[in-house]
């Protein structure tokens, strides 16, 4: 593709030779003939280096002079119009693929057009499957589900009965949607009973998930991820957590029952809630935290128990700070005590005798 075409699909400027060929998208360092590729921070600087035929870079830092003699992509957000260079080189479009002769579906269940239905593949009963949607091998659907336009669910994913998926969703191998929330109570001979998980599960549009997700329904009301938030793999939402928008959780985070999470919320990889706490819209916690109670919005946190990231990076450098002066304090404290012992010639009696050792009267 041309490099002025190229630039009108992204809705970005260009510099350089308008006919330049793209036909690929590389990384920085093995990029060659032929390649478009990203050129931001350290790489802004060693373009020379670089073979590559054309390279996207922020439109507010460009300059004229820097045109000759290399191509330019021009974006006022360069990673963003990475991720959609690729798509548009790299990733074909839609073929509907048809629906495999082995395929098991329902009674009154619906199934949209152009969807692609690979072999194995289950749907239950009073189902809606949308257009263009992708079920890959193994995938089984319970009953009562619908399943929005253009979405993807891939190998062996499991959705369980009263769930609803929007469009455009990405549901990775192995992820289970509207499993048992973790509902017990105990009698009084101490066995658990189990408390029967009634409710059901919404998976908003653009929703993508990795791999080994697993989503529990709600025990008696709604288990909710908001539109456009993107789950790691190995990541468990349990029953009536509310997610907001675009919120983004790392792999190995685990939701407790009831908590809410608000919009653009970031959690890093491993973390874990009390259940019953609320995140605050816009709020970052660092890996491996302990959300232990509720956190405002727009704050940045991190430890266990949870603190904000300025309270644990204030505590962490007084403890290195700490750990360092600590042997010197030792050292100063054993001369001080050395100091304080009295010599041999200056010791005094005790309390029965005078300092010439006649006892006292």
């Amino acid at each position: 593709m041309r490099l002025q075409e190229l630039a009108a699909r992204l809705g970005v400027a260009w510099a350089g030779n308008p006919d330049c060929r793209l036909e690929r998208v590389s990384p920085f360092e093995t990029a060659e003939a032929g390649s478009l590729t990203l050129a931001v921070g350290k790489h802004r600087e060693n373009l020379s280096s670089s073979q590559a035929s054309a390279f996207i870079v922020a439109a507010a830092s460009f300059s004229d002079a820097e045109a000759a003699p290399h191509s330019f992509l021009l974006s006022p957000s360069p990673k963003v119009t990475f991720a959609q260079a690729i798509a548009l080189l790299h990733v074909p479009p839609y073929q509907p693929q048809g629906i495999a002769p082995d395929f098991i579906c329902g009674l009154d269940t619906e199934i949209g057009t152009e969807v692609s239905i690979y072999p194995r593949v289950t749907v239950g009963k009073n189902c809606r499957i949308g257009n263009r949607v992708t079920l890959h091998p193994g995938v089984v659907i319970g009953d009562c589900v619908e399943i929005g336009d253009e979405t993807t669910l891939f190998a062996n994913v499991s959705i369980y009965h009263h769930v609803s998926i929007g469009r455009r969703v990405v549901l990775h191998a192995g992820t289970v949607i509207g499993s048992d929330g973790f509902g017990f109570a105990q009698d009084a001979t101490g066995n658990h009973i189990k408390m029967p998980q009634v409710g059901d599960v919404v998976i908003e549009d653009e929703v993508e998930m990795g791999a080994n997700c697993c989503v529990d329904r709600g025990t008696l009301g709604t288990t909710r991820i908001g539109r456009g938030t993107k789950l790691d793999n190995l990541v468990h939402i349990a029953h009536n957590c509310e997610v907001g928008e675009h919120t983004l959780m790392a792999a190995q985070v685990g939701l407790s029952g009831s908590v809410k999470v608000g919009h653009h919320v970031t959690l890093a990889g491993q973390v874990g809630t009390n259940p019953h706490v609320e995140i605050g819209d816009g709020a970052l916690v660092a890996g491996k935290s302990g959300v232990s109670k509720s956190v405002a919005a727009g704050g940045q946190y991190s430890g266990m128990p949870i603190q904000t990231l300025k309270e644990w990076k204030l505590t962490h450098i007084f403890a290195s700070q700490l750990h360092k002066r600590l042997p010197q304090l030792e050292k100063r404290v054993k001369t001080l005590e050395a100091q304080s012992q009295p010599t041999g010639s200056g010791v005094r009696g005790s309390d029965s005798e005078t300092a010439d050792g006649s006892e006292s009267s």
